[in-house]
C-alpha cells in the first residue's frame, strides 16, 4: 500500500500538474474521455423562465405614488388624533428611517395662531415636541410680548405651533422638495383642522410648502392665504438667532398680528 503524500510532494506533484496545462479539477476521480460514447448528449430544455433573452428590455414598475396616499390618507382623518397617527403610521418618506421621534404639535389646538416651522433638530427630535431648542426659546418669547403663550389655557390667549415634516430631517438640513410635497397633504388637513385664524409660516421651508414660494427676506410681512385664512411669513428664529438686525422686521410682523387678531375679535 502506497503511503499518502507528504506536503512537500504534494506541491512538487501540483507544480508538474500546473506545467502540463492541468490547472482546474472538475471532479474527484479522472474521466477517460475516449470512453465517452460519440453522440452529443442533447441538450436540457430551457427552463420557461429563460424563454426571454437576458437583454430583453422588461416593462419598468409603476413607482408608488406616496402623495397621492398621503392625500388619500389625510382626507380620512376626522381629528387631530386621528391625523397624528395616520401620519406617524405613514412609509412614505425616508426621514421616518433616522428620526428618534414623531414631532407632531404642540400647545392649544384651540388657539387663533397657528405657526409652522420646517422640521424638528436635534432637541426636538429627543423631546418629540417642536421648538424646544433655542429657536424655541426665542419664539415663546416673541409671542409672549403680544400675549400669546403655547401653555395659555384660553385660545384667544393661545399658540399653537407644528411643523411642515413630523420628522427629524439628517444633520438638521431643510426638507426636501420630494418631502415637502409628501407632507403636504398631512399639513393642509392639519389646518383644516385646528381651524386657526391666522396662519404663520416660519422660514422658507414653510412658506415653500404652503405658498408655494421662498425667498423669506422678501415676502415676509406681506399677507397672503392658506386654505381661505390670512397668512403672515415671518422670519424663523433660527435666522434670527444668526441675525439679530432682522428682528426689528419680525417685532413688526407680531404687532401686525396683534393687530388683526383685535380687528377680528369673534
Amino acid at each position: 500500500m502506497e503511503s499518502a503524500l507528504d506536503w512537500h510532494q504534494a506541491k512538487a506533484l501540483l507544480e508538474w500538474y500546473v506545467e502540463l496545462g492541468v490547472t482546474d479539477a472538475v471532479a474527484e476521480a479522472p474521466i477517460n474521455r475516449y470512453d465517452l460514447p460519440a453522440e452529443a448528449p442533447q441538450q436540457l430544455a430551457r427552463p420557461k423562465q429563460a424563454a426571454t433573452a437576458p437583454d430583453t428590455p422588461q416593462p419598468d414598475r409603476p413607482k408608488f405614488d406616496w402623495v397621492a396616499e398621503a392625500r388619500s390618507r389625510a382626507a380620512k382623518a376626522e381629528g387631530l388624533t386621528a391625523l397624528a397617527e395616520t401620519m406617524q403610521a405613514f412609509d412614505g418618506a425616508e426621514i421616518k428611517k433616522g428620526g428618534r421621534n414623531f414631532v407632531f404639535a404642540d400647545g392649544n389646538p384651540q388657539a387663533r395662531v397657528m405657526v409652522i416651522g420646517e422640521g424638528p433638530g436635534e432637541e426636538e427630535d429627543n423631546a418629540g415636541l417642536p421648538f424646544v431648542g433655542r429657536a424655541g426659546h426665542l419664539l415663546d418669547a416673541m409671542f409672549a410680548a403680544i400675549d400669546l403663550s403655547r401653555t395659555a389655557p384660553d385660545a384667544a390667549s393661545a399658540l399653537y405651533i407644528t411643523n411642515v415634516v413630523p420628522w427629524r430631517p439628517p444633520g438638521n438640513r431643510q426638507p426636501t422638495p420630494e418631502e415637502t410635497e409628501m407632507f403636504r397633504p398631512f399639513l393642509m388637513r392639519h389646518i383644516a383642522l385646528a381651524n386657526p385664524d391666522i396662519v404663520v409660516p416660519m422660514g422658507n421651508a414653510a412658506c415653500l410648502a404652503l405658498l408655494g414660494r421662498q425667498g423669506i427676506t422678501r415676502i415676509r410681512g406681506q399677507w397672503s392665504t392658506v386654505e381661505d385664512r390670512p397668512a403672515l411669513p415671518m422670519y424663523h428664529p433660527s435666522y434670527l438667532l444668526r441675525t439679530p438686525a432682522a428682528k426689528r422686521e419680525a417685532w413688526a410682523d407680531l404687532l401686525a398680528i396683534r393687530s388683526h387678531l383685535k380687528d377680528t375679535q369673534p
